[in-house]
Protein backbone atom coordinates (compact mmCIF):
# COMPACT_ATOMS: atom_id res chain seq x y z
CA UNK A 1 0.00 0.00 0.00
CA UNK A 2 1.59 3.12 -1.00
CA UNK A 3 4.99 3.17 0.38
CA UNK A 4 4.73 1.63 3.48
CA UNK A 5 3.98 -1.83 4.39
CA UNK A 6 1.70 -3.25 7.46
CA UNK A 7 1.43 -6.66 8.54
CA UNK A 8 3.48 -9.88 8.94
CA UNK A 9 7.08 -8.42 10.13
CA UNK A 10 6.56 -4.99 9.00
CA UNK A 11 6.99 -2.33 12.14
CA UNK A 12 3.35 -1.47 13.89
CA UNK A 13 2.32 1.43 11.82
CA UNK A 14 0.90 5.36 13.66
CA UNK A 15 -1.61 6.45 12.24
CA UNK A 16 -3.66 10.48 12.67
CA UNK A 17 -7.27 11.46 10.78
CA UNK A 18 -7.91 14.84 9.80
CA UNK A 19 -10.15 16.99 11.20
CA UNK A 20 -10.30 19.24 8.39
CA UNK A 21 -13.31 20.22 5.82
CA UNK A 22 -11.99 17.30 3.24
CA UNK A 23 -13.12 19.98 0.08
CA UNK A 24 -10.38 22.70 2.14
CA UNK A 25 -7.56 21.41 -0.17
CA UNK A 26 -5.37 24.31 1.42
CA UNK A 27 -6.35 23.48 5.43
CA UNK A 28 -6.09 19.69 4.45
CA UNK A 29 -2.46 19.15 2.88
CA UNK A 30 -1.42 22.04 6.03
CA UNK A 31 -3.11 19.24 8.32
CA UNK A 32 -1.21 16.37 6.95
CA UNK A 33 1.67 17.93 7.07
CA UNK A 34 1.87 18.41 10.81
CA UNK A 35 0.60 15.19 11.32
CA UNK A 36 3.33 13.12 8.83
CA UNK A 37 6.09 15.62 10.46
CA UNK A 38 4.92 14.35 14.04
CA UNK A 39 5.71 10.88 12.83
CA UNK A 40 2.60 9.92 11.13
CA UNK A 41 2.75 7.28 8.79
CA UNK A 42 -0.69 7.26 6.79
CA UNK A 43 -3.55 10.59 7.43
CA UNK A 44 -7.30 9.68 6.70
CA UNK A 45 -9.79 11.93 5.17
CA UNK A 46 -13.63 12.12 6.07
CA UNK A 47 -15.42 11.67 2.58
CA UNK A 48 -19.18 12.04 3.00
CA UNK A 49 -19.70 12.25 -0.64
CA UNK A 50 -18.47 12.28 -4.16
CA UNK A 51 -17.12 16.23 -3.91
CA UNK A 52 -14.99 15.16 -1.11
CA UNK A 53 -13.66 11.65 -2.57
CA UNK A 54 -12.35 13.65 -5.85
CA UNK A 55 -10.72 16.33 -3.99
CA UNK A 56 -8.66 13.92 -2.66
CA UNK A 57 -6.86 13.75 -5.54
CA UNK A 58 -6.31 17.20 -5.16
CA UNK A 59 -5.05 16.84 -2.21
CA UNK A 60 -2.80 13.89 -2.84
CA UNK A 61 -1.35 16.00 -5.67
CA UNK A 62 -0.62 19.00 -3.62
CA UNK A 63 1.51 16.67 -0.82
CA UNK A 64 3.30 14.75 -3.21
CA UNK A 65 4.49 17.78 -4.91
CA UNK A 66 5.79 19.03 -1.79
CA UNK A 67 7.69 16.05 -0.78
CA UNK A 68 5.08 14.40 1.31
CA UNK A 69 4.36 10.84 0.22
CA UNK A 70 2.51 9.46 2.57
CA UNK A 71 -0.58 6.95 2.02
CA UNK A 72 -3.84 8.97 2.26
CA UNK A 73 -6.65 6.77 3.29
CA UNK A 74 -10.52 7.81 2.46
CA UNK A 75 -13.24 7.31 5.17
CA UNK A 76 -16.52 6.47 3.78
CA UNK A 77 -20.00 5.87 5.19
CA UNK A 78 -23.66 5.36 4.05
CA UNK A 79 -22.90 6.28 0.36
CA UNK A 80 -21.29 2.94 -1.09
CA UNK A 81 -20.25 4.83 -4.57
CA UNK A 82 -17.90 7.04 -2.83
CA UNK A 83 -15.73 4.29 -1.60
CA UNK A 84 -15.76 3.16 -5.55
CA UNK A 85 -14.50 6.61 -6.28
CA UNK A 86 -12.19 7.57 -3.89
CA UNK A 87 -10.50 4.25 -4.80
CA UNK A 88 -9.40 5.91 -7.63
CA UNK A 89 -7.33 8.44 -5.64
CA UNK A 90 -6.42 6.99 -2.22
CA UNK A 91 -4.06 4.90 -1.72
CA UNK A 92 -6.52 3.04 0.99
CA UNK A 93 -10.58 3.26 1.55
CA UNK A 94 -12.05 2.61 4.74
CA UNK A 95 -15.46 1.25 4.44
CA UNK A 96 -17.96 0.72 7.85
CA UNK A 97 -19.84 -2.66 7.10
CA UNK A 98 -22.34 -1.17 9.55
CA UNK A 99 -23.86 1.04 7.03
CA UNK A 100 -21.88 0.55 3.65
CA UNK A 101 -25.16 -1.20 2.60
CA UNK A 102 -27.49 -1.57 5.56
CA UNK A 103 -28.92 1.64 5.70
CA UNK A 104 -27.94 4.10 9.10
CA UNK A 105 -28.88 2.15 12.73
CA UNK A 106 -32.24 3.07 14.10
CA UNK A 107 -32.29 0.60 17.04
CA UNK A 108 -35.52 -1.52 15.18
CA UNK A 109 -35.56 -5.23 15.84
CA UNK A 110 -36.38 -6.67 12.68
CA UNK A 111 -36.86 -10.28 11.75
CA UNK A 112 -35.36 -12.40 9.32
CA UNK A 113 -36.19 -15.53 7.89
CA UNK A 114 -32.73 -17.81 6.92
CA UNK A 115 -33.90 -17.41 3.04
CA UNK A 116 -34.23 -13.55 3.82
CA UNK A 117 -30.79 -13.21 5.67
CA UNK A 118 -28.46 -14.84 3.00
CA UNK A 119 -30.65 -12.28 0.50
CA UNK A 120 -29.18 -9.47 2.49
CA UNK A 121 -25.64 -10.77 1.90
CA UNK A 122 -26.47 -10.94 -1.86
CA UNK A 123 -27.34 -7.33 -1.69
CA UNK A 124 -23.50 -6.61 0.33
CA UNK A 125 -22.04 -8.78 -2.29
CA UNK A 126 -23.42 -7.10 -5.26
CA UNK A 127 -22.40 -3.79 -4.22
CA UNK A 128 -18.78 -4.84 -2.81
CA UNK A 129 -17.37 -6.66 -5.97
CA UNK A 130 -17.79 -3.66 -8.53
CA UNK A 131 -15.80 -1.37 -5.32
CA UNK A 132 -13.24 -4.79 -5.24
CA UNK A 133 -12.40 -4.57 -8.86
CA UNK A 134 -11.78 -0.78 -8.50
CA UNK A 135 -9.18 -1.62 -5.72
CA UNK A 136 -8.03 -4.41 -7.79
CA UNK A 137 -7.31 -2.10 -11.12
CA UNK A 138 -6.04 0.96 -8.77
CA UNK A 139 -4.17 -1.28 -6.42
CA UNK A 140 -5.88 0.44 -3.71
CA UNK A 141 -6.03 -1.24 -0.09
CA UNK A 142 -9.11 -1.29 1.85
CA UNK A 143 -9.87 -1.26 5.93
CA UNK A 144 -12.84 -2.75 6.87
CA UNK A 145 -13.86 -0.88 9.89
CA UNK A 146 -16.57 -2.37 12.09
CA UNK A 147 -17.72 0.43 14.82
CA UNK A 148 -19.65 -0.89 17.73
CA UNK A 149 -21.63 2.71 17.90
CA UNK A 150 -22.80 1.98 13.92
CA UNK A 151 -24.28 -1.77 13.70
CA UNK A 152 -26.52 -2.69 11.36
CA UNK A 153 -29.91 -3.04 12.52
CA UNK A 154 -29.56 -6.22 10.85
CA UNK A 155 -26.66 -7.78 12.99
CA UNK A 156 -28.39 -6.11 16.08
CA UNK A 157 -31.54 -7.91 15.53
CA UNK A 158 -29.46 -11.59 14.80
CA UNK A 159 -26.97 -11.45 17.22
CA UNK A 160 -27.86 -8.80 19.84
CA UNK A 161 -24.99 -6.27 20.97
CA UNK A 162 -22.41 -8.77 21.24
CA UNK A 163 -18.96 -9.10 20.16
CA UNK A 164 -20.25 -11.95 18.20
CA UNK A 165 -22.37 -9.69 16.32
CA UNK A 166 -19.83 -7.31 15.83
CA UNK A 167 -16.84 -10.21 14.98
CA UNK A 168 -20.04 -11.13 12.09
CA UNK A 169 -20.17 -7.47 10.65
CA UNK A 170 -16.22 -7.54 9.69
CA UNK A 171 -16.34 -11.75 8.52
CA UNK A 172 -19.37 -11.08 6.02
CA UNK A 173 -17.55 -8.73 4.29
CA UNK A 174 -14.02 -10.10 4.89
CA UNK A 175 -15.66 -13.45 3.49
CA UNK A 176 -16.26 -11.61 0.33
CA UNK A 177 -12.67 -10.32 -0.09
CA UNK A 178 -11.20 -13.72 0.41
CA UNK A 179 -13.65 -15.13 -2.50
CA UNK A 180 -12.44 -12.21 -4.74
CA UNK A 181 -8.90 -13.18 -4.19
CA UNK A 182 -8.55 -9.59 -2.94
CA UNK A 183 -5.75 -9.55 0.15
CA UNK A 184 -4.73 -5.78 0.89
CA UNK A 185 -6.76 -5.76 3.49
CA UNK A 186 -7.11 -4.09 7.35
CA UNK A 187 -9.23 -4.61 9.73
CA UNK A 188 -10.28 -2.49 12.29
CA UNK A 189 -12.87 -3.13 15.28
CA UNK A 190 -13.80 -0.19 18.06
CA UNK A 191 -15.71 0.74 20.58
CA UNK A 192 -15.61 3.38 23.60
CA UNK A 193 -15.63 0.47 26.02
CA UNK A 194 -12.46 -0.85 26.47
CA UNK A 195 -13.35 -4.09 27.76
CA UNK A 196 -15.89 -4.18 24.47
CA UNK A 197 -13.51 -3.49 22.03
CA UNK A 198 -10.71 -6.02 23.53
CA UNK A 199 -13.10 -8.99 24.01
CA UNK A 200 -14.24 -8.30 20.30
CA UNK A 201 -10.68 -8.34 18.65
CA UNK A 202 -9.65 -11.27 20.68
CA UNK A 203 -12.62 -12.94 19.29
CA UNK A 204 -12.28 -11.58 15.52
CA UNK A 205 -8.27 -13.11 15.95
CA UNK A 206 -10.03 -16.12 17.01
CA UNK A 207 -12.54 -16.31 14.24
CA UNK A 208 -9.83 -15.26 11.50
CA UNK A 209 -7.78 -18.14 12.83
CA UNK A 210 -10.05 -20.58 12.38
CA UNK A 211 -11.03 -19.64 9.18
CA UNK A 212 -7.72 -19.90 8.04
CA UNK A 213 -7.85 -15.78 7.65
CA UNK A 214 -4.72 -13.84 8.63
CA UNK A 215 -5.03 -10.31 7.68
CA UNK A 216 -3.46 -7.31 9.53
CA UNK A 217 -5.35 -5.52 12.48
CA UNK A 218 -5.66 -1.61 13.20
CA UNK A 219 -6.45 -1.04 16.86
CA UNK A 220 -8.10 1.93 18.50
CA UNK A 221 -10.07 2.60 21.64
CA UNK A 222 -12.49 5.19 19.87
CA UNK A 223 -14.20 8.30 21.36
CA UNK A 224 -11.25 7.78 24.29
CA UNK A 225 -11.85 11.63 25.28
CA UNK A 226 -8.90 14.10 25.71
CA UNK A 227 -6.76 14.94 28.14
CA UNK A 228 -5.01 12.50 30.77
CA UNK A 229 -8.26 10.57 30.64
CA UNK A 230 -8.07 9.68 26.40
CA UNK A 231 -4.52 8.90 26.89
CA UNK A 232 -5.18 6.44 29.76
CA UNK A 233 -8.38 5.07 28.10
CA UNK A 234 -6.30 4.24 24.94
CA UNK A 235 -3.33 2.93 26.68
CA UNK A 236 -5.39 0.28 28.48
CA UNK A 237 -7.29 -0.88 25.32
CA UNK A 238 -4.87 -0.47 22.82
CA UNK A 239 -1.95 -1.78 25.16
CA UNK A 240 -3.99 -4.71 26.11
CA UNK A 241 -3.81 -6.30 22.93
CA UNK A 242 -0.34 -4.75 21.86
CA UNK A 243 1.17 -6.83 25.23
CA UNK A 244 -0.46 -9.96 23.77
CA UNK A 245 1.07 -9.61 20.08
CA UNK A 246 -1.87 -7.77 18.84
CA UNK A 247 -2.13 -5.53 16.39
CA UNK A 248 -0.32 -3.90 13.03
CA UNK A 249 -1.03 -0.26 13.26
CA UNK A 250 -3.03 2.06 15.38
CA UNK A 251 -4.42 5.42 16.25
CA UNK A 252 -4.88 6.78 19.85
CA UNK A 253 -8.21 8.95 19.32
CA UNK A 254 -8.29 11.83 21.11
CA UNK A 255 -10.21 14.99 20.98
CA UNK A 256 -7.27 17.12 20.47
CA UNK A 257 -5.43 18.23 17.07
CA UNK A 258 -4.64 15.49 15.22
CA UNK A 259 -0.77 15.86 15.56
CA UNK A 260 -1.05 15.28 19.25
CA UNK A 261 -1.95 11.98 18.58
CA UNK A 262 0.58 10.56 17.05
CA UNK A 263 3.32 10.69 20.31
CA UNK A 264 1.36 9.16 22.20
CA UNK A 265 0.78 6.24 19.55
CA UNK A 266 5.02 6.40 19.20
CA UNK A 267 5.07 5.62 23.25
CA UNK A 268 3.19 3.30 23.31
CA UNK A 269 4.70 1.19 20.37
CA UNK A 270 8.08 1.80 21.76
CA UNK A 271 6.74 0.20 25.67
CA UNK A 272 5.07 -2.99 24.36
CA UNK A 273 8.24 -5.07 25.35
CA UNK A 274 9.12 -3.41 28.59
CA UNK A 275 5.30 -3.52 29.11
CA UNK A 276 4.65 -7.06 28.24
CA UNK A 277 7.18 -8.03 30.94
CA UNK A 278 5.59 -5.84 33.33
CA UNK A 279 1.80 -7.29 32.73
CA UNK A 280 3.47 -10.69 33.69
CA UNK A 281 5.14 -9.64 36.72
CA UNK A 282 2.31 -7.83 38.36
CA UNK A 283 -0.04 -10.78 37.59
CA UNK A 284 2.33 -13.15 39.10
CA UNK A 285 1.96 -10.83 42.15
CA UNK A 286 -1.76 -10.38 42.33
CA UNK A 287 -2.59 -10.66 46.24
CA UNK A 288 -5.65 -10.18 47.95
CA UNK A 289 -7.47 -8.97 44.46
CA UNK A 290 -4.85 -6.38 44.28
CA UNK A 291 -1.94 -5.25 41.88
CA UNK A 292 1.20 -2.96 43.25
CA UNK A 293 2.91 -1.61 40.33
CA UNK A 294 6.72 0.20 41.09
CA UNK A 295 7.70 2.16 37.54
CA UNK A 296 10.32 4.68 36.52
CA UNK A 297 9.74 6.80 33.38
CA UNK A 298 11.14 9.77 32.35
CA UNK A 299 8.20 12.21 32.33
CA UNK A 300 4.74 11.80 33.56
CA UNK A 301 2.83 11.39 30.84
CA UNK A 302 5.08 8.12 30.46
CA UNK A 303 4.49 6.95 33.80
CA UNK A 304 0.88 6.96 33.27
CA UNK A 305 0.75 5.55 29.52
CA UNK A 306 3.16 2.71 30.82
CA UNK A 307 0.93 1.88 33.84
CA UNK A 308 -2.22 1.89 31.89
CA UNK A 309 -0.74 -0.14 29.27
CA UNK A 310 1.43 -2.76 31.77
CA UNK A 311 -2.05 -3.74 33.63
CA UNK A 312 -5.19 -2.89 31.20
CA UNK A 313 -5.85 -6.55 30.20
CA UNK A 314 -5.30 -7.64 33.54
CA UNK A 315 -7.93 -5.71 35.18
CA UNK A 316 -10.42 -5.82 31.74
CA UNK A 317 -9.70 -9.91 32.63
CA UNK A 318 -10.91 -9.12 35.98
CA UNK A 319 -8.11 -10.54 37.31
CA UNK A 320 -7.53 -7.86 40.40
CA UNK A 321 -10.08 -5.00 41.10
CA UNK A 322 -7.37 -2.77 43.19
CA UNK A 323 -4.26 -1.12 42.01
CA UNK A 324 -1.29 0.51 43.99
CA UNK A 325 1.10 2.59 42.20
CA UNK A 326 4.96 3.21 43.08
CA UNK A 327 7.92 4.96 42.21
CA UNK A 328 10.63 2.71 40.96
CA UNK A 329 13.46 4.96 42.07
CA UNK A 330 13.63 8.57 43.81
CA UNK A 331 14.10 10.93 41.04
CA UNK A 332 12.52 14.56 42.42
CA UNK A 333 10.65 14.91 39.29
CA UNK A 334 9.04 11.97 39.86
CA UNK A 335 8.56 12.63 43.41
CA UNK A 336 6.88 15.88 42.86
CA UNK A 337 4.12 14.11 41.30
CA UNK A 338 3.22 11.56 44.40
CA UNK A 339 0.05 12.88 44.94
CA UNK A 340 -1.33 11.87 41.39
CA UNK A 341 -0.51 8.36 41.85
CA UNK A 342 -4.18 7.10 43.72
CA UNK A 343 -5.43 9.61 40.93
CA UNK A 344 -4.18 7.74 38.31
CA UNK A 345 -4.89 4.42 39.46
CA UNK A 346 -8.50 6.08 39.84
CA UNK A 347 -8.43 6.50 36.64
CA UNK A 348 -7.14 3.21 35.12
CA UNK A 349 -9.62 1.11 37.41
CA UNK A 350 -12.34 3.83 35.49
CA UNK A 351 -10.87 3.50 32.10
CA UNK A 352 -10.92 -0.73 32.69
CA UNK A 353 -14.32 -0.33 33.99
CA UNK A 354 -13.72 -1.47 37.35
CA UNK A 355 -14.46 1.39 39.39
CA UNK A 356 -16.05 4.61 38.88
CA UNK A 357 -14.79 7.44 40.60
CA UNK A 358 -15.65 10.13 38.31
CA UNK A 359 -17.50 12.07 35.47
CA UNK A 360 -16.48 9.88 32.20
CA UNK A 361 -16.61 11.78 28.48
CA UNK A 362 -16.66 9.91 25.40
CA UNK A 363 -15.73 12.45 23.33
CA UNK A 364 -14.91 11.91 19.68
CA UNK A 365 -11.86 13.25 17.72
CA UNK A 366 -13.14 15.27 15.10
CA UNK A 367 -12.78 14.85 11.70
CA UNK A 368 -14.46 16.91 8.59
CA UNK A 369 -17.55 15.73 9.40
CA UNK A 370 -17.48 17.70 12.73
CA UNK A 371 -20.53 20.04 12.69
CA UNK A 372 -19.31 22.25 15.82
CA UNK A 373 -16.60 23.39 17.78
CA UNK A 374 -15.24 19.95 19.75
CA UNK A 375 -12.91 20.52 21.88
CA UNK A 376 -15.01 24.06 23.06
CA UNK A 377 -17.80 22.05 23.63
CA UNK A 378 -15.74 19.24 25.64
CA UNK A 379 -14.70 22.35 27.81
CA UNK A 380 -18.20 23.60 28.28
CA UNK A 381 -19.39 20.81 29.19
CA UNK A 382 -17.23 18.98 31.73
CA UNK A 383 -16.86 22.49 33.43
CA UNK A 384 -20.84 22.26 34.02
CA UNK A 385 -20.45 18.30 34.91
CA UNK A 386 -17.69 17.43 36.79
CA UNK A 387 -19.01 16.78 40.00
CA UNK A 388 -21.26 14.29 38.56
CA UNK A 389 -19.32 11.35 39.64
CA UNK A 390 -19.80 7.92 37.45
CA UNK A 391 -22.08 9.85 34.99
CA UNK A 392 -21.11 9.01 31.27
CA UNK A 393 -21.90 12.01 28.79
CA UNK A 394 -21.11 11.74 24.75
CA UNK A 395 -19.91 14.26 22.94
CA UNK A 396 -20.16 13.21 19.19
CA UNK A 397 -19.48 15.61 16.54
CA UNK A 398 -21.68 13.79 13.78
CA UNK A 399 -24.33 11.31 13.85
CA UNK A 400 -21.88 8.17 12.30
CA UNK A 401 -21.10 6.35 15.39
CA UNK A 402 -22.98 9.38 17.93
CA UNK A 403 -27.04 7.67 18.28
CA UNK A 404 -24.89 4.31 18.64
CA UNK A 405 -22.24 5.13 21.17
CA UNK A 406 -24.82 6.97 23.10
CA UNK A 407 -26.51 3.35 24.13
CA UNK A 408 -22.81 3.73 25.82
CA UNK A 409 -23.40 6.96 27.66
CA UNK A 410 -26.41 7.76 30.01
CA UNK A 411 -26.52 11.43 28.48
CA UNK A 412 -25.25 12.43 24.79
CA UNK A 413 -25.05 15.43 22.63
CA UNK A 414 -24.63 14.75 19.18
CA UNK A 415 -24.22 17.10 15.55
CA UNK A 416 -27.02 17.15 13.92
CA UNK A 417 -26.46 20.04 11.22
CA UNK A 418 -24.83 23.00 10.40
CA UNK A 419 -25.09 25.01 13.85
CA UNK A 420 -27.83 22.57 15.08
CA UNK A 421 -27.56 19.85 18.38
CA UNK A 422 -29.52 16.70 19.01
CA UNK A 423 -29.81 15.72 22.78
CA UNK A 424 -30.00 12.18 24.05
CA UNK A 425 -30.66 10.17 26.93
CA UNK A 426 -29.03 6.87 26.37
CA UNK A 427 -29.64 6.00 22.83
CA UNK A 428 -32.79 7.44 22.41
CA UNK A 429 -33.04 11.57 21.15
CA UNK A 430 -35.17 13.46 23.41
CA UNK A 431 -34.66 16.96 21.30
CA UNK A 432 -33.78 17.25 17.81
CA UNK A 433 -32.06 20.03 16.08
CA UNK A 434 -31.40 22.59 18.83
CA UNK A 435 -29.11 25.52 18.18
CA UNK A 436 -25.85 25.36 18.87
CA UNK A 437 -25.87 28.28 21.21
CA UNK A 438 -28.25 26.75 23.83
CA UNK A 439 -27.45 23.01 23.74
CA UNK A 440 -24.40 23.13 26.51
CA UNK A 441 -27.14 24.64 28.26
CA UNK A 442 -29.71 22.41 27.60
CA UNK A 443 -28.24 19.12 27.69
CA UNK A 444 -27.17 20.66 31.62
CA UNK A 445 -30.47 21.43 32.46
CA UNK A 446 -31.93 18.22 30.83
CA UNK A 447 -29.36 15.94 33.22
CA UNK A 448 -30.08 17.93 36.59
CA UNK A 449 -33.67 17.83 36.19
CA UNK A 450 -33.30 14.02 35.13
CA UNK A 451 -31.29 13.04 38.25
CA UNK A 452 -33.39 14.66 40.46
Amino acid sequence: MGNIAIGGDNPIRIQSMATTDTNDTEACVAQAKRIIDAGGELVRYTTQGIREAENMKNISARLKADGYHTPLVADVHFTAHTADVAAQYCEKVRINPGNYVDPGRTFKHLEYTDEEYAAELEKIEKKLVPFINICKEHHTAVRIGVNHGSLSDRIMSRYGDTPEGIVESCMEFLRIFRREQFDDVVISIKASNTVVMVTTVRLLVKTMDAEDMHYPLHLGVTEAGEGEDGRIKSAVGIGALLTEGIGDTIRVSLSEEPECEIPVARKLVDMIEECTRLRAEAEASIKDDSITLSLDAPDWESFQLKAAMAVGALFIDRKATKLVLKFADNSAFLISHSSFLIPLADAILQAARIKFTKTEYISCPGCGRTLFNLQETIAKVKAATKDLVGLKIGIMGCIVNGPGEMADADYGYVGAGRGKISLYKGKTCIEKSIPEAEAVDKLIEFIRKDRA
